[in-house]
């Protein structure tokens, strides 16, 4: 499924007559380009949809709405069964956003893969999950024309105008520690933060602390993965320094972008 990279395409056409259909923005083999797994050849399902409006995000055309083709879960995994790979990571948008995620994270573990399922962590959902890589919004993720910078006006990265409605929506929603501790307690759980600097450590440092106060489970410091902000090689030769040094200094994990350094920002990567 090749993707479809255009915000202002048409939303997503009517679901199928059948209650098990996802929106789906990409399907593709690549390999995994983050956390505990990266490097593994990974077959990559991208649904789109999101509840949050990271300005940095990679894949921006996925939120709000979804948009792009409706598959039902025989076209996806005979997709996903086209590729050579035992992994599948399930990602977004936010993927947990789709109650159809859990029949197709269900049809996957009856086929035998492993899936990760990246997600931000504001929804839980029952699934048959081996490892959820949870990526906790900062407050240095809200697309605010402030945050942004006055040089850039109020025009996100992505080209897009701020909306001052989408960055309220974006930053009353971005936190749901009731979630994040259901989460690390049900499963094999990676934290993994984007970090845009030094000024976000203090942030992370207490909603570690919180998400350890509030669950059930520990989360020891080598779950918790820093990864550095930037879509494009250049992007990340300005932060990856600094962010493997904050990961050393707090003794967390620190993940890089794989993808990026392989194949800069092109899509179906």
């Amino acid at each position: 499924m090749p993707v479809d990279a255009d915000p202002d395409g048409d939303a997503a056409e009517s679901p199928p007559d059948t209650e098990t259909a996802l929106p789906i923005n990409e399907l593709f083999h690549s390999l995994q380009g983050e956390g505990r797994l990266a490097g593994v050849p990974s077959v990559f399902v991208r649904t789109s949809g999101c509840n949050l409006r990271c300005w940095f995000c990679d894949s921006y055309h996925t939120s709000w709405e979804p948009s792009h083709a409706w598959f039902d879960m025989d076209e996806i995994v005979a997709e996903v069964e086209a590729f050579d790979a035992d992994h599948v990571v399930l990602t977004g948008g936010e993927p947990l956003l789709h109650e159809e995620s859990v029949t197709l994270l269900e049809r996957l573990d009856a086929a035998g893969y492993h899936t990760t399922v990246e997600t931000n962590g504001t929804i839980f959902r029952d699934a048959p999950i081996d490892l959820a890589s949870v990526s906790p919004k900062l407050a240095s993720s809200t697309p605010s024309a402030d945050l942004i910078g006055e040089d850039e006006g109020s025009i996100r990265p992505d080209g897009e105008p701020v909306d001052p409605a989408a960055a309220e929506r974006h930053e009353a929603d971005r936190l749901d520690l009731d979630a994040l501790a259901r989460l690390v307690e049900t499963y094999d759980t990676q934290l993994k933060f984007v970090v845009t600097g030094p000024d976000d450590m203090a942030e992370i440092d207490r909603l570690v602390d919180r998400v350890r106060d509030a669950a059930d489970a520990t989360v020891p410091d080598s779950d918790v993965l820093l990864m550095p902000e930037g879509t494009t090689r250049e992007a990340l030769d300005e932060t990856r320094e600094t962010v493997a040094e904050l990961a050393l200094d707090r003794g967390y994990r620190y993940t890089p972008r794989l993808h990026v350094d392989l194949w800069n920002d092109a899509p179906g990567t």
